[in-house]
């Protein structure tokens, strides 16, 4: 159902409040061809609202002849900044950048963040945005949760369907998705409410089991039969099961790169209000999947990259694979039992 502009004005005016904009500060608004209208409008009425100047970066769009689908996270790394110097010079010299376009795992993001500018990804339909709007409480849930992983040495995960799967952790830094930007070098997603690092490289082994209702992005599909997993060394060594393992496979051979097959962040959602079953009610280019990203107490694996990490991996095959009913313990003491978050 649509929203106002009323309302998605109240929400950006939130959201600004809390990455601390001031007033007299510059906002680039990063857009491109699927940039959302009310998302657009809107966010500058609340820049402008705010006393500080908001300027318009428009991109022509990049990846569409290489990419088997319209995701914006279907192929990744190359982006319409890949080579464009002066509009990085342009969002570098920028207070705030709200990314309205998906820039996510590009080199130019990297630099534009390394000198202490701040980003934004906003790119859900408006009425998830509204919806999830970031409040103070979802920073204070992720970083408790962040100081709880970042001092554990292994992740385990199981599940009745027979999922038993281990990594090792330490070798990088925690990715704290809560909503905002209120720091410099920050990025961050809006809607989110997740937390995940990266295993140690090669220390991920064990069995996946997707069982049904788990969900793969960015095919954006509910898994309807077992689709079995084999990790050793860091990378998904086998993929077993019937039509949708196939299907599965085909993809990620089709970048023609093994590097599609390792292991990339793993973590679990924190966010109540996002909702497992959202992704049945939209098509596949209305939404990128952030409900299924941070449902509380799902366990949110990936493949593909590591360069967002300081890893050297920049393959453009990234999938996101959340699962419903795990158990995530860390260093043996759950933080996810059976789907549900243990709380304390």
């Amino acid at each position: 159902m649509s929203v106002s502009d009323y309302e998605l004005v109240r929400a950006w005016r939130q959201v600004l409040d809390l990455c601390r904009l001031e007033a007299g500060q510059t906002v680039t608004l990063l857009t491109s061809a699927d940039t959302n209208r009310q998302t657009l409008r809107c966010a500058i009425l609340a820049v402008r609202d705010r006393g500080a100047i908001a300027n318009r970066l428009d991109l022509q769009p990049t990846n569409g002849g290489v990419s088997l689908s319209r995701d914006p996270l279907a192929y990744v790394g190359t982006t319409p900044l890949t080579g464009n110097r002066a509009a990085v010079e342009m969002l570098k010299a920028s207070d705030l950048v709200l990314d309205l376009m998906t820039l996510l795992f590009s080199a130019e993001q990297h630099e534009i963040l390394a000198a202490g500018g701040r980003i934004l990804l906003a790119v859900e339909p408006p009425e998830i945005l509204v919806r999830m709007v970031p409040t103070a409480e979802d920073r204070t849930r992720v970083l408790a949760a962040s100081a709880r992983l970042r001092a554990a040495r292994s992740l385990r995960v199981t599940s009745a369907a027979g999922t038993d799967v281990s990594f090792a952790l330490g070798d990088y830094p925690m990715l704290e998705e809560y909503g905002f930007v209120d720091a410099p070098g920050r990025w961050d997603h809006w809607p989110s409410g997740f937390l995940a690092t990266w295993s140690n490289e090669g220390s991920a082994r064990g069995t996946i089991v997707l069982a049904p209702g788990d969900i793969l992005l960015p095919q954006k599909s509910y898994v309807t039969a077992p689709v079995t997993l084999r990790l050793d060394g860091g990378y998904v060594r086998s993929i077993e099961g019937g039509y949708e393992a196939d299907h599965l496979r085909d993809y990620m051979e089709s970048f023609g790169d093994p590097e599609v097959f390792a292991v990339s962040h793993i973590g679990w959602g924190l966010q109540r209000r996002a909702h497992w079953s959202v992704l049945g009610f939209y098509d596949r280019e209305a939404s990128i999947g952030m409900d299924a990203r941070a449902c509380a107490g799902n366990f949110l694996w990936s493949t593909g990259p590591n360069n967002e990490a300081g890893g050297t991996r920049d393959t453009a095959c990234h999938i996101d694979i959340p699962m419903r009913n795990c158990t995530v313990k860390l260093d043996g003491v759950a933080v996810v039992r059976d789907g549900r978050l243990v709380e304390g």
